[in-house]
């Protein structure tokens, strides 16, 4: 297999692996089998083994000697770690939109804020179809990714692209089963971030990026010693989430 062609289809496998783990398919601590990857996915173990290291490489999965792969379970200082990133860009990013967002921006902003808001509001009264909560976190990526973009640096865009943190955000929430927000909690932020004051901005983004940290930590510690499951099988989420539970 030549290398564009290869690239090509790792890419295709990465992607589609990559959207299994953050639509909860395969949970924190799932192992997976390069060989039932390539048959569901209907292609090579090398091309899975390729995107299985750029998936290792980007946080989301872990191998480990004579045990396999598995969808990586982090320690609390892996999440208040990742939490304390995510608050230094996505603060800078407040200020940001503060100082350059123009007037449309501002108004596309406040309008995502609202439906964001529409979203997580269902979550809480009780919608819980995994394709209605795929939609929810997709939505919200985008909401806190348009942030960063009309601040206006590409340098910060590309620290978000590169740190992963919007992504271990949705991970984590999904592994906690979608914590609860405040009903107005996008909204409440958009006003400060259309303001003209880049320390409010700051503070409200600080406080809204901490919100429930202390939950998820408590909710995935207990998974964080749980031993490696060789041979779980990738083709059966259910199953997966089942042994998850089951953990110890």
């Amino acid at each position: 297999m030549n290398g564009p062609r290869l690239e090509t289809l790792s890419e295709t496998a990465y992607r589609a692996i990559r959207e299994r783990i953050l639509r909860g398919g395969f949970p924190l601590g799932a192992g997976l089998s390069r060989r039932k990857l390539a048959k569901t996915l209907g292609t090579s173990q090398l091309t899975v083994s390729v995107a299985l290291r750029r998936l290792e490489s980007d946080g989301l999965l872990e191998t480990k000697a004579r045990a396999g792969t598995r969808v990586r379970v982090p320690t609390a200082a892996d999440i208040r770690d990742s939490y304390i990133l995510r608050e230094a860009l996505e603060s800078q990013a407040a200020r940001l939109f503060v100082q350059n967002a123009n007037l449309e921006q501002r108004r596309e902003l406040r309008r995502m804020a609202e439906h964001t808001d529409v979203l997580f509001n269902r979550c809480v009264a009780g919608d819980t179809d995994p394709e209605f909560l795929y939609e929810v976190h997709s939505y919200h990526l985008e909401f806190h990714t348009r942030i960063a973009e009309y601040g206006g640096s590409q340098t910060l865009m590309r620290a978000f692209e590169k740190n992963q943190v919007l992504i271990f955000n949705w991970l984590f929430d999904v592994a906690v089963h979608h914590q609860q927000r405040p009903p107005r909690s996008h909204r409440d932020l958009t006003e400060m971030l259309c303001g003209d004051d880049p320390e409010a901005a700051d503070r409200a983004m600080r406080k809204h990026v901490q919100y429930g940290l202390e939950e998820i930590v408590g909710a995935i510690g207990a998974r964080t010693h749980a031993r490696w499951r060789g041979g779980a099988s990738s083709e059966a989420p259910g199953a997966l989430l089942a042994s998850a539970v089951q953990e110890p």
